[in-house]
């Protein structure tokens, strides 16, 4: 218990000197995640109690034992007080195996409910708050912070009780065998008190420049070992400088590990000089008053062993509040994320996608992306205040329709709202005014689960997981069985690829699938939308980074996925939409033009325009005609 004590000491002396009020509601919160682990937090706090008496109880007993020696009592009263001294010894043990269980219980449990909030919540947020916010950021909300509330429970909460509980008894007790000696003996506390405040801000400076350097270089280490941060390096970086600089923040960490070692150090020595120092006090007042015989010899053992379960407690205690403080930062920052509200959420009613083919619909659509304030915090993103203006307009009255089975194609400048309409047919995000209609029905009156079952996208970048060509497949349709699997990747043009890989479908891809080509990531990823069987299909610049030949067999990939649905592809080469049924010229957020490709070439507009500077000699023989008749 006493090694406990101590260890509470140092943590406190290491914790940021931070002045926060303390938040009921915050409190009540904390509460609600600890109720389901209330009968385990009640055996912790009473162990914990019974172990800080019998910390209390061993000293006494160990006076006992010097005045029975000392009056000559008979052996066995010594070997009884000896034995008892044993047994609450082995009690101790047991408790304190018992109080750790609890206390892992407990914590663990926290920890798990915590992540599991954070990260189902997380989950249901729009595509805007992960737009804006810092992975890094984000991921130690998940991490750090859950474990520094856990920390209230686990360690926090066990040392105030126990501490308590310790330095109310061993006051009680100390007093009763000689209040003299003990006032005398507490004249040095604030010697033992003082540099402990001192130097747990000094390090907790130090500390929170090791925190600075230390995010620095898991910044730097995130974005360069990345597979494109590394590509980036290797292309216009310079390695030697990119090694320089993340040595010259290693060797200040490593400064600073120094320094703190050596503060700390400083500090517990002149710590056990006090102790020791008040210990030699008690021996000297106690033995001076034992040789007068207003005191028994066996008291001033008894003393001088309760003093040293005195200081430590008394310190850690004056200590306490900044831990529970920085506990209460750690929930309030999780609480932050939680609090969050979605802007999309299911309504209570809502309903799935009709059967039969699905036609999509936009009725004058008008759309901002929504302002920083509104889908992120200050704190993720890492700037002192968000941006609470309005997001501009960037569509005006978008109407169309997309009937079953037809292809509708967008082109226009980049940055004209061509990517945006084709979210909001994924609802990733919500329209401002207007509807976006799939079958008929609002997307808003539609369940998430429905859309994306109804609704299936590829886009530019073919995004696949650190995971194999099964896992990635596998997110289509996690019941998907092996011919299946063989059947997609075949119509997708991969499997004579997947076939010739050591590891076939259990190979592994890589970060971004950065271990296949551009043209198989693609591939894949039109697989993965085959297994899916989406009724409606949005190909957001599929082909746009590809190679003629990785474009032609991407081509013949998408004809089979487009093969009878209702498809919105969006384009900058004439050979992915001269075909469609319906091309819409999307500038500035409107549609200014319309008709089929004919259409519009002789129609003069910004469409024959287009032609002439982006799709002039573009006569790829992979268009898609006729793939959707």
């Amino acid at each position: 218990m006493e090694s406990a004590a101590w260890t509470q000491l140092h943590r406190q002396m290491m914790a940021p000197d931070e002045r926060r009020a303390f938040n009921a509601a915050t409190a009540r919160r904390i509460l609600e995640f600890a109720r389901p682990h209330r009968r385990k937090l009640i055996g912790f706090v009473v162990l914990s109690v019974v172990s800080a008496a019998l910390a209390v109880a061993t000293p006494v007993l160990a006076g006992r034992v010097v005045d029975a020696i000392v009056g000559g009592d008979a052996v066995h009263v010594v070997v009884r007080l000896s034995l008892v001294i044993a047994a609450i010894a082995i009690a101790d043990a047991a408790i304190g195996l018992g109080t750790r269980w609890l206390s892992a219980r407990v914590g663990e449990g926290l920890i798990l409910d915590l992540r599991a909030a954070v990260f189902d919540h997380v989950q249901r947020m729009p595509i805007a708050f992960f737009t804006r916010t810092r992975t890094g950021a984000l991921v130690s909300r998940l991490n750090n912070d859950v474990i520094g509330a856990q920390r209230a429970f686990s360690t926090t909460l066990s040392g105030v009780v126990s501490n308590a509980v310790m330095l109310v008894l061993t006051l009680v007790v100390m007093l009763g065998i000689s209040w003299r000696v003990t006032l005398l003996a507490l004249v040095l506390l604030p010697v033992f008190f003082v540099p402990a405040r001192r130097i747990g801000r000094r390090v907790a400076g130090i500390q929170r420049e090791a925190a600075e350097h230390n995010a620095a270089m898991g910044n730097q280490m995130t974005e360069r070992f990345s597979a494109p941060g590394a590509t980036l390096v290797k292309l216009f970086g310079r390695p030697e400088q990119e090694s320089a600089e993340f040595a010259a923040r290693a060797r200040r960490v490593a400064d600073i590990g120094v320094r703190t070692a050596m503060v700390q150090t400083t500090f517990v020595t002149a710590l056990t000089l006090v102790s020791a120092l008040a210990v030699a006090l008690v021996y000297g007042l106690g033995g001076y008053y034992a040789l007068r015989g207003s005191l028994d010899a066996g008291d001033v053992v008894a003393l001088s062993l309760l003093l040293t379960r005195l200081y430590a407690p008394l310190t850690a205690l004056a200590s306490a509040r900044l831990e529970i403080m920085g506990a209460l930062v750690s929930f309030e920052r999780v609480f932050e994320v939680l609090d969050l509200e979605p802007l999309i959420q299911d309504r209570p009613d809502a309903r799935a996608v009709p059967e039969g083919p699905v036609a999509v619909e936009f009725d004058d659509v008008r759309f901002a992306y929504p302002a920083a304030d509104r889908v992120s915090l200050a704190s993720l993103e890492a700037v002192a205040t968000l941006d609470t203006r309005g997001g501009e307009e960037v569509l005006h009255g978008v109407s169309f329709r997309a009937d079953p089975a037809q292809v509708v194609a967008l082109v226009g400048s980049s940055g004209a709202g061509k990517s945006t309409i084709a979210q909001l047919v994924s609802r990733l995000y919500d329209v401002d005014s207007g509807a976006v209609r799939l079958a008929g029905v609002d997307v808003r009156d539609l369940t998430a689960a429905a859309i994306r079952g109804a609704v299936g996208m590829v886009t530019q970048d073919g995004h696949l997981f650190h995971d194999t060509i099964r896992g990635n497949l596998l997110l289509a349709d996690p019941d998907a069985g092996e011919d299946d699997l063989w059947d997609a990747l075949e119509r997708a043009r991969l499997a004579d690829l997947v076939r010739s890989l050591p590891d076939g479908l259990d190979t592994v891809v890589g970060e971004r699938g950065y271990r296949l080509s551009g043209g198989e990531r693609q591939r894949l990823t039109i697989a993965r939308l085959l297994l899916k069987r989406p009724r409606v299909v949005i190909l957001d610049e599929a082909t746009a980074s590809l190679d003629s030949t990785s474009e032609a067999a991407v081509q013949a990939a998408l004809a089979e996925a487009l093969a009878g649905r209702t498809a919105i592809v969006i384009a900058h080469r004439l050979s992915t939409i001269r075909a469609a049924d319906l091309i819409l010229v999307v500038e500035d957020g409107s549609i200014v033009e319309r008709g089929t490709h004919t259409e519009l070439l002789s129609a003069g507009g910004r469409y024959e325009e287009l032609y002439r500077t982006q799709f002039a000699g573009d006569e790829d023989p992979g268009a898609l005609t006729g793939t959707t008749r």
